[in-house]
């Protein structure tokens, strides 16, 4: 009964006129690939051309006799473009699907055949059996909302900052290394001052191009050092207003011991704060925290994390994880950890932190979607 059901489904839906459109995106030029079902047509534009986009649609109806009135339905590849084109098209009334590359069926050939043709005609297929109902055929990203997007940028541009704030002490350290001296620290502000009292094995000054460059690249760190502190200063602003929900959510995990700003920034505003998740295991999924398995014939092994989803929350929560050892040791997640794992060697305590990571972002997300403290944990007091 279930099937006929199903079946009745898929006709009543093939019985309706839809325009499906796919893109295949590039710098310079979008491939389109059209079709209602029955006919197909290709057609490439300039990258970004919108207007030109309208004009391709309004001819690929008139191609299928389709009226203005009827549904369109569109999917493009996740990638450099982002999520404008989304939202321009949920705009315009075309209902749109953003795919996650990396779940889309490919040919295991060991060379296949690759043109923005062949992808393109692939999506379309594709899009067509995911509006026929068929489940599991490939992954769709959850598009955030304008605000949760533009509130990642301060977290993403502290991290680069501070990357690059050590890519330029280093070099000061290999320059100078070079001619056998050494600094602590090239960030302090009196650095010049003490880089005109260094000397050489035979106590001659700086060649003038070393110093020179040296100066310039300390200025450099310098101009990324007031940045940071600018973005630092501009984060705690913003939590002391906390006036939005991602904000109080922040707040509210710096609650527990072990959590400070760095983390409960990134973890609300790049993982919990603007998705739905329905259960543990999505969590788990999300984070790549997830065990992969291999069960075929004789053989059944764990292959490891799968390793989806963002590497930054995922380093995140394995760091957490090690500083919820030290400050939360009477909670339930440390002393399961301690029981099964803190005898074993190096290898078993890497394997039962990453293990820890999973469980731990499982119980931040109770706490955060319903208000349930992990088991064990402390809570500062709220002055």
């Amino acid at each position: 009964m279930k099937k006929t059901q199903e079946t009745l489904q898929v006709e009543n839906i093939a019985n309706v006129p839809i325009m499906y459109i796919a893109f295949e995106l590039s710098a310079k030029n979008w491939k389109l690939a059209f079709s209602n079902r029955d006919k197909v047509r290709y057609k490439s534009i300039l990258a970004g051309d919108l207007v030109r986009l309208q004009e391709e649609i309004q001819k690929a109806k008139l191609r299928f006799q389709i009226d203005n009135q009827v549904r369109s339905v569109s999917c493009y590849e996740a990638g450099r473009d982002g999520f404008w084109l989304h939202r321009y098209l949920i705009s315009s009334g075309t209902e749109n699907l953003v795919v996650d590359s990396s779940s889309i069926e490919v040919n295991r050939r060991k060379r296949r055949a690759k043109t923005d043709r062949i992808d393109v005609s692939k999506l379309l297929r594709m899009l067509i059996r995911h509006h026929d109902g068929e489940k599991g055929l490939w992954s769709i990203v959850h598009v955030p909302s304008m605000d949760d997007e533009d509130a990642r940028h301060l977290n993403r541009e502290l991290n680069n900052l501070k990357k690059e704030r050590t890519i330029h002490r280093n070099r000061i350290r290999g320059l100078l290394i070079q001619h056998g001296l050494k600094v602590s620290n090239p960030s302090r502000r009196y650095f010049l001052k003490e880089l005109e009292t260094l000397r050489q094995y035979d106590s001659r000054t700086l060649p003038i191009g070393l110093k020179s460059r040296v100066v310039r690249e300390y200025n450099r760190l310098r101009l990324v050092e007031d940045q940071i502190s600018t973005l630092e200063k501009e984060k705690k602003n913003k939590l002391m207003c906390a006036d939005t929900v991602p904000l109080r959510k922040i707040a509210q995990l710096q609650l527990l011991h072990g959590i400070g700003t760095v983390s409960s920034w990134a973890f609300v505003n790049e993982f919990f704060g603007w998705r739905n998740f329905k259960n543990r295991r999505e969590v788990a999924g999300l984070s790549g925290l997830a065990p992969t398995p291999y069960d075929s014939g004789d053989r059944v092994r764990n292959q490891g994390i799968s390793k989806a989803g963002s590497a930054r929350i995922r380093t995140l929560a394995i760091e957490l994880s090690w500083a919820w050892l030290r400050f939360q040791p009477h909670s339930k997640l440390s002393r399961w950890y301690i029981r099964r794992f803190a005898s074993g060697g190096k290898r078993m305590r890497r394997i039962g932190i990453v293990a820890m990571a999973r469980r731990l972002l499982i119980d931040l997300w109770r706490y955060l979607e319903y208000g349930i403290v992990p088991e064990g944990a402390r809570l500062r007091l709220v002055k």
